[in-house]
């Protein structure tokens, strides 16, 4: 998926609410695209802002896959807003990952790329799209050796 700059990012969600009940499927990008999470460890500081955010209820995380540069995120809204999750999010893992490695300044790209899931689309074809990203990158050869993924349909 294509990187979204900040000025992109916003025209593209110029309009546009946060739907209750609406399954998105969010992607995010690291700043310059540097493979940050081939680290496997540092992705891990992405899902637990990631849970912790699923804990306050006001999502459900369906299917997610960290991948070296970006994030694929499925998620049904339950409450609040789609800009506050992914900047409470970005936030988090920004410092964590920053506190722990000694880094400075931005992890991430401006803004977000969203696509409100279809009442058509099969959420389980979604997330088997999602999941299946290391494969069609050439990261691994089975799912199973790959360890920044979940889905609810385990």
């Amino acid at each position: 998926m294509p990187a979204f700059h900040d000025a992109q990012g916003h025209r593209l969600r110029t309009g546009r609410h946060s739907e209750i009940g609406r399954t998105y499927l969010l992607t995010t990008v690291v700043k310059e695209r540097e493979p940050i999470f081939r680290n496997w460890q540092l992705g891990r500081l992405l899902v637990s802002g990631m849970r912790d955010e699923a804990l306050t209820g006001q999502i459900q995380s369906l299917a997610w896959v960290i991948m070296p540069d970006h994030l694929h995120w499925l998620v049904e809204l339950n409450a609040g807003k789609l800009d506050a999750l992914m900047r409470r999010v970005k936030s988090r893992s920004a410092l964590a990952l920053n506190r722990l490695t000694g880094r400075t300044g931005p992890l991430w790209q401006p803004g977000y790329h969203d696509h409100a899931v279809r009442q058509e689309e099969d959420l389980r074809a979604v997330a088997r799209y999602v999941v299946a990203n290391p494969l069609r990158a050439g990261l691994v050869k089975q799912i199973g050796d790959y360890p920044l993924w979940d889905a609810v349909w385990l």
